[in-house]
């Protein structure tokens, strides 16, 4: 089948592990885990399609009268459409032994609303939509909970948390298709988090990071060594995520709450680590960060920037997701406060102190998104497929709602720069909301640059890369 467009392609993928891991917190959330605490009612229709018009300079269709959200221009966050008729209220589901949720059911009001996975299909890919000039195609599909993506050399490298390895993807025509797969490791529960340094790979699971020497000719990997075995456990957010400073050349470990808002008792959940290559030295940079899962420093500045996830149960529009220039020694506020100091009205006051007081005191955000789209990977570019105006530039897998109505994300946004500052936000791929956005037929996660300098994405519930290029 035609698995090719040019410009116009897990909910309740984790169960935790809570058990298994010691957690006492179950996954839950609109970031990367979503957990079915009880079977959920039946969903709100949808509206139907409006006529799309032409949005910014990203040349994406505007929101029409669907359940989806639309798409704008540079610096612009979506709206969404007028929404379809409301589902009724679905009973609540019933609550679960230790690892598991007490959700709603999916259907009624504002806070919950699970669209439903729809399988992969020609019709669905067809409906993507891309940022003027782009094409899109797929780089590979059956391959699972596909992940984080990295590329080293001429390789890339996927992860698959709940097969617990990590998989080496082969193009060996460099027709922009995957020819192979091999695994290079194995054994390592949700394993999430990759990065390299010269031809050393680290890989991260919820309590541990690994190290392995990297053959940079095959792309194989050696047998991972444990070099950090106490993370804190997984809770809410067991997946970690790492990097490698540019300057300091030390590794940095992301790790997310333990819970969707509350004080944490552990000092490194909702933080950045930093740590020595050889795991020794453990720090704290930056905390009150919920979830920043993707991370990464500017090609021309060294400045380290994030994608922090915000709180659940809000309303539709808060918290904000946010963009945070992450310095050593701040605080961004979590759990008491989000966005530019906003405080947080449901959570108790700090122990000794108010909440006004506190967020006085955090940093506040530098740009800021649509809530609940929830950012996963992040990557800068510097390849050069893409014309110049993309160099340097973000580009951020947005994974997609569980609990707004309508939903949002299930896209890839760019992070628009200018002299090593964030201007806006712009949608690059969209369209994985489908049947009036009731059903999703993909939830981006991992995104790189690939050798050839396209831009590859992952989706994790239907288990398909994605190569996004640009027109000559």
């Amino acid at each position: 089948m035609l698995l090719k467009r040019s410009d116009s392609v897990a909910a309740c993928w984790i169960l935790c592990l809570s058990l298994a891991l010691g957690a006492t917190s179950a996954c839950s959330d609109d970031d990367d885990d979503d957990d079915d605490g009880g079977e959920s009612g039946s969903s709100g229709r949808g509206g139907s399609s409006g006529g799309s018009g032409r949005g910014g300079s990203g040349g994406m269709p505007a929101a029409g009268a669907s359940g989806e959200p639309g798409f704008s221009g540079a610096g612009g966050n979506e709206s969404g459409g007028a929404a379809g008729q409301g589902g009724t209220s679905g009973s609540a589901g019933e609550a679960g032994s230790a690892g598991e949720s007490t959700n709603a059911g999916a259907g009624g009001g504002p806070d919950v609303f699970r669209p439903e996975k729809a399988e992969f299909k020609q019709e669905y890919f067809d409906q993507l939509r891309l940022a003027e000039g782009f094409e899109i195609n797929v780089f590979g599909d059956g391959l699972g909970n596909a992940r984080m993506l990295a590329t080293h050399g001429p390789h890339v490298y996927l992860t698959r948390p709940m097969s617990g390895d990590v998989l080496l993807l082969q193009d060996d025509d460099d027709d922009g298709v995957m020819d192979t797969q091999s695994s290079v490791a194995s054994d390592l529960p949700l394993v999430h988090g990759i990065a390299f340094r010269e031809n050393v790979v680290y890989l991260a699971t919820p309590t541990h990071v690994y190290r392995a020497n990297v053959n940079p000719t095959t792309g194989i990997f050696s047998t991972p060594v444990s070099i950090i075995d106490d993370l804190p456990d997984g809770g809410q957010h067991p997946l970690r995520t790492l990097g490698i400073g540019p300057v300091d050349d030390q590794l940095y470990i992301s790790v997310g709450s333990s819970c969707d808002a509350c004080p944490e008792t552990n000092p490194e959940h909702a933080t950045i680590l930093r740590a020595a290559l050889t795991g020794a030295s453990r720090t704290v940079v930056a905390r009150g960060l919920r979830n920043t899962i993707g991370f990464g420093w500017h090609p021309e500045t060294n400045l380290l920037w994030g994608m922090d996830h915000g709180s659940d149960f809000r309303g539709n529009d808060t918290p904000p997701e946010e963009l945070n220039q992450i310095r050593l020694g701040d605080d961004y506020g979590w759990p008491y406060c989000f966005g530019k100091r906003q405080v947080d009205p449901i959570i108790q006051d700090p122990p000794g102190t108010t909440k006004q007081e506190y967020c006085g005191l955090t940093e506040p955000s530098v740009l800021e998104n649509q809530a609940h789209q929830a950012p996963i990977g992040m990557t800068f570019y510097t390849g050069t497929a893409l014309p110049p105006d993309y160099q340097d530039d973000a580009f951020v897998a947005m994974h997609g709602s569980w609990n707004r109505f309508p939903p949002t994300g299930y896209s890839v946004r760019r992070v628009i720069f200018e002299d090593g500052e964030p201007q806006g936000f712009e949608d690059i791929v969209g369209g994985f909301l489908v049947e009036a956005g009731t059903a999703y037929f993909g939830r981006p996660a991992g995104i790189t640059t690939a050798p050839d300098g396209a831009l590859l994405f992952s989706d994790d519930v239907n288990g398909v890369i994605y190569r996004v290029t640009f027109a000559e």
